[in-house]
């Protein structure tokens, strides 16, 4: 149980170092035509998505049983779909001909960075598990 919120805490550095990246060249992607709060709240749900996500892909591994496992990664990977492509959806026909499309393509390799991030973290955690 220790290891897996330590495996979790390396989300949270993420996020934290992502921010940080944000605030620090805030200017300059302004400059770029980038919106910061689409930034900053395309961070945040990823974050939270990757979090929940990473949490139900632990309990699958911890399980013995493989239905059980196959239910929490599956379902992990419905919770991501599902709710980040109604986000998407929600926010491009909120704003219709305002969206901004650099802060949606930098999302979307936010997205990218997560995804790799959890899936290494669950490597790591199923290779000690195996040995």
């Amino acid at each position: 149980m220790k290891k897996t919120w330590a495996k979790s805490g390396m989300i949270v550095l993420l996020f934290i170092f992502l921010n940080t990246i944000g605030f620090v060249f805030a200017n300059q992607l302004k400059e770029w035509g980038f919106d910061l709060t689409v930034l900053f709240y395309g961070n945040l749900l990823l974050f939270l998505v990757s979090y929940t996500s990473f949490s139900m892909s632990t309990k699958g591994i911890s399980s013995k049983s493989n239905p059980v496992f196959f239910r929490w990664i599956y379902g992990s990977f419905m919770v991501k779909l599902f709710l980040l492509a109604g986000v998407a959806l929600g926010y491009i026909m909120l704003v219709k001909e305002q969206v901004n499309k650099p802060a949606i393509i930098i999302c979307m390799i936010l997205y990218i960075v997560y995804s790799a991030f959890e899936v290494a973290l669950l490597m790591k955690m199923l290779k000690r598990k195996n040995n």
